[in-house]
């Protein structure tokens, strides 16, 4: 049997380790995370047929000026690597959903873009997804709690921390 042996975690705040009550919260929210991930992926794949990686697609492109996103732009949107919205999009693209074209000035440069059909979908999928969140979400949380949450991951959102 493998031994590994930890460094311990402190009681109080570190520089370089979080306390275990920090360490605590993190592992609590990673749970949560994963726990809501899963349940609102199969309650889309279920009812709509579609993954929540690509509802997420069709939001970040119905939500782009015209409808459209560079593929960079929409991976980092999304939160996929590059061949991971490559793929996703090209199973759209199958489903008519989405199609790509050649950026504006950019030989090189590829957008895809939402399709009548795609934004259409979306707007079914939505009731599905909006539900679920608050069903699994909101209604979970006082609205006190929801704002000081909101706050809280603004915060951790923020790229000026």
């Amino acid at each position: 049997m493998l031994s590994v042996t930890l460094p311990p975690v402190p009681e109080t705040g570190s520089a370089r380790l979080p306390t275990r009550t920090e360490l605590g919260v993190w592992r609590s929210f990673l749970r949560a995370h994963a726990r809501l991930t899963r349940i609102m992926e199969a309650e889309l794949i279920a009812e709509q047929r579609l993954s929540l990686a690509a509802y997420d697609v069709l939001v970040q492109l119905a939500e782009a000026p015209q409808y459209r996103l560079r593929m960079t732009e929409l991976a980092d949107a999304v939160l996929l690597s590059r061949s991971g919205v490559t793929r996703l999009v090209d199973r759209l693209e199958r489903a008519g959903l989405v199609l790509r074209e050649r950026a504006d000035g950019d030989g090189r440069g590829v957008v895809a873009v939402l399709t009548p059909l795609g934004l259409d979908r979306l707007r079914i999928a939505s009731g599905t997804h909006l539900t679920g969140v608050t069903r699994h979400f909101a209604e979970v949380f006082s609205l006190a709690e929801l704002e000081a949450f909101g706050r809280s991951c603004e915060r951790l959102a923020s790229e000026d921390r």
